[in-house]
């Protein structure tokens, strides 16, 4: 695929000689330069994200309550640093925590661990995430929203610097980060206890570890080729270290909520596919049996045996103390350790399998349950957080509310980009729309077997994982918009260049408006209820 599929990164216009593959070297065809100063590279992205960061931790502590989901993954989060393992709480547990109270936890009887072992429907590193937080500031709403916080600024980030790297544009990058930034469904779960937003960005930190991946792996090939005499298949490329950590963030994924495992399966193949066209465009005469013999074997270990293992790790707690549910410690302990390796492997998947047929079955009814196609229109937020019968705004009647939406400037842009996107893989098959195609298709379509399969309870913020491809989605297409930076004949920037900066530069400043506008219902800020009412868009819906 020749660099010109994205004219903004060559220096001449498509179709010219000096865009032209094959006026272009073999190493600028198979690695399209990095442009621009490496220092402004991390500063931009850095500004865009200590933007985030403060949106996100200014009253990160507020509202003091026990949010949505919160009465599960707080005191989850808070056993977990405690005692290795979830469990069972007492009546009322929210209430005491909010006063104060942090001695909330059912004892255990000797010899009968049942009544302290809680059965939890998930991986625990979200929790362990989450108690982190509680371990440093306490079991308080701050706490236990700090390490959502952190991991919601970091991924503004990572997706800066990973759109900055596909689109070989720090402009283009800023700009990703800015529209992650401003989104509101990601700036409500980067202030909220839950595992989504730990999901999203474990699975958003593997698709940019896996890009690194590529462009390395494509460095030693073109190196070998400039420097070595050429065989049929190509060299074997050595260790993948950006492979092995792509392979632990996706076991990391999966270790939040098993809906990670979509994207581990997805991103394999995909890496494997990127394999296969390196050494195809490199001009290799069996780049496919060379990619099947020297690339697939270090996939096998980066991206299955790796993720395997970082899933196992995160259960040590489970491995390692008598508590947890399901455990059967005294049968395990009783003949030695090698029975125990064996009874405890057996009662872990039985406990794994337990948990998958609560997924199943997962049918019970919500106010705000909503489908998987409704998702991408925004049809069904979520309340997270409502007081409608407070004073002190100034008008009779005042709301507090937080809100779980995206921004719908954002997810509205983002169809008509994504719709974009399938045009132009269908014409150009380019790696980076088929990449952010694939991964938003492993954050979305594999929900539509659970609504259809057993109509199991769903929620807009299980789309989180989306929403960084969505906005890669509008930064390519962004890109495209702008066009080449190659001056014309009287060396001024091309019209279409000035039309398409001004056409992002707008779409951005409506981001910025929008979020504005929806921020009083994303953070819980006391207004009259006339102006909650008005950031209803499709009104009985979103109420």
């Amino acid at each position: 695929m020749a660099v010109t599929d994205f004219p903004y990164q060559t220096s001449g216009e498509p179709g010219s000689d000096e865009s032209s593959p094959r006026a272009l070297s073999v190493r600028d065809r198979v690695i399209p330069p990095l442009r621009g100063s490496v220092l402004w590279g991390w500063i931009g992205p850095l500004l865009v994200t200590l933007l985030g960061g403060v949106l996100r931790f200014v009253g990160l502590g507020y509202p003091h309550a026990v949010v949505f989901d919160e009465t599960y993954y707080a005191k989850d989060g808070f056993s977990l640093i405690n005692w290795g393992v979830e469990r069972t709480t007492i009546k009322d547990a929210d209430k005491a925590v909010l006063g104060g109270n942090t001695d909330i936890f059912q004892k255990c009887a000797d010899g009968n661990l049942d009544p302290c072992a809680s059965y939890v429907v998930h991986p625990p590193l979200g929790k362990w995430m989450i108690g982190a937080g509680e371990w440093l500031f306490g079991m308080n709403p701050f706490g236990w929203r700090f390490a959502a916080a952190v991991i919601g600024t970091l991924s503004i980030l990572v997706l800066a610097r990973v759109a900055r790297r596909m689109t070989r544009s720090t402009l283009l990058g800023c700009f990703a980060g800015l529209l992650l930034a401003l989104d509101g469904l990601h700036f409500v779960l980067s202030r909220t206890a839950l595992l989504d937003i730990f999901l999203m960005f474990w699975v958003l930190a593997a698709f940019a570890c896996l890009v690194v991946d590529r462009d390395r792996a494509r460095e030693r090939l073109v190196d070998w080729y400039e420097t070595s005499p050429l065989s049929p298949q190509g060299p074997y490329l050595g260790a993948r270290p950006w492979r092995i950590a792509a392979g632990v963030c996706l076991g990391f994924a999966m270790s939040v909520k098993w809906s990670g495992l979509a994207f581990a399966v997805a991103f394999a193949v995909m890496s494997v596919m990127w394999d296969f066209g390196a050494r195809r465009a490199v001009g290799l005469r069996s780049p496919y049996g060379g990619a099947l013999a020297k690339d697939v074997p270090n996939a096998l270990v980066g991206l299955a045996a790796v993720p395997f293992v970082s899933y196992m790790v995160t259960w040590v707690g489970w491995f390692a103390t008598s508590t947890g549910y399901g455990r059967n410690w005294d049968q395990a302990t009783s003949s030695g350790p090698f029975y125990f390796l064996l009874d405890s492997a057996r009662s872990w998947v039985q406990y794994q399998w337990q948990v998958f047929t609560f997924h199943e079955g997962l049918e019970t009814s919500h106010p705000y349950m909503s489908e998987p196609w409704t998702w991408p229109l925004l049809l069904r937020p979520v309340a997270f957080h409502y007081e409608g019968e407070g004073t002190g705004c100034g008008a009779s009647s005042c709301s507090e509310a937080v809100l779980g939406v995206g921004t719908p400037v954002i997810w509205f842009g983002a169809l008509a980009a994504l719709v974009a996107l399938i045009a132009w893989y269908v014409a150009s098959r380019d790696w980076r729309a088929g990449a952010v195609l694939l991964a938003y298709a492993m954050g979305w379509l594999p929900w539509f077997y659970f609504a259809f399969a057993n109509n199991r309870t769903m929620f807009l913020f299980y789309a989180i994982p989306m929403v960084p491809f969505m906005i890669l989605a509008i930064t390519l297409c962004a890109g495209w918009l702008i066009g080449p930076a190659t001056p014309d004949a009287d060396g001024r920037p091309p019209a279409r260049r000035t039309y398409g900066a001004a056409a992002v530069g707008g779409f951005a400043l409506l981001a910025l408006i929008n979020f504005w506008w929806l921020h009083p219902v994303l953070s819980a800020e006391l207004i009259p209820y006339a102006e909650w009412k008005a950031r209803m868009l499709f009104d009985k819906r979103w109420i």
